[in-house]
C-alpha cells in the first residue's frame, strides 16, 4: 500500500499563470509560502518559510486562475510529484510540485474576490465527482468560502457546451 497525501494552509506567492493546451486542457502554477514558527532553546522565536510549487488542472485551473491572487491565503491538498528535465544548455534540472486536488479559499471574502472584482451567480467549486453540485456565493464577509475541486477527466466539450448542463459557472 502507498499513499502520496500533501495538505498545506499558506499564502500564494505570485498570480496563478494559466497556460491552455492544444487538447482544451488548462494548467494553472503557482507558489505558496508555509511558515513554521517555533522557540529555539534560548526562548527566541525563530521562522521558517518553506516555497512549494503548486500544479491544477483543467477546471481547477480556470478557476484557479480567476479567484487566487498573489497574497491569497488558501488550503491545498493534493500529492507531491518530482520531475526531471534537460535544459537549453544540455544540464539535468529537478522540480518538486504540489498536484492540487482541493483548493479552498481562506480569508476574508474581500480578499479572495475574483479578479472582475465581482461575485456572480455562479460557484467557485466543482467535485471529483460525475455531477458537479452547484454553491452559492457567500453570504457575509464571514462566511466559508467555496472549495475548488478538481475533475479528473473533464473535457474541453463538456465546459464548452451548448446544451444545458449543471457545471456551476
Amino acid at each position: 500500500m502507498a499513499l502520496n497525501k500533501v495538505l498545506l494552509i499558506g499564502n500564494v506567492g505570485r498570480d496563478p499563470e494559466i497556460r491552455h493546451l492544444e487538447g482544451g486542457a488548462s494548467v494553472a502554477s503557482f507558489s505558496l509560502a508555509t511558515t513554521e514558527r517555533f522557540r529555539d532553546r534560548s526562548g527566541e522565536t525563530k521562522e521558517i518559510t518553506e516555497w512549494h510549487n503548486i500544479v491544477a488542472w483543467r477546471q481547477l485551473a480556470d478557476l484557479a486562475g480567476r479567484f487566487i491572487k498573489k497574497g491569497s491565503q488558501i488550503y491545498v491538498e493534493g500529492r507531491i510529484r518530482s520531475r526531471s528535465w534537460d535544459d537549453a544548455n544540455g544540464q539535468k534540472r529537478y522540480i518538486t510540485e504540489i498536484l492540487a486536488d482541493t483548493i479552498q479559499l481562506l480569508g476574508r471574502r474581500d480578499d479572495t474576490l475574483p479578479r472582475d472584482g465581482a461575485w456572480d451567480d455562479s460557484a467557485a467549486t466543482t467535485r471529483p465527482s460525475d455531477s458537479p453540485a452547484p454553491v452559492t456565493k457567500p453570504a457575509s464577509k464571514s462566511a466559508p468560502q467555496p472549495a475548488l475541486q478538481s475533475e479528473q477527466f473533464v473535457t474541453s466539450d463538456d465546459i464548452m457546451s451548448d446544451g444545458p448542463d449543471d457545471l456551476p459557472f
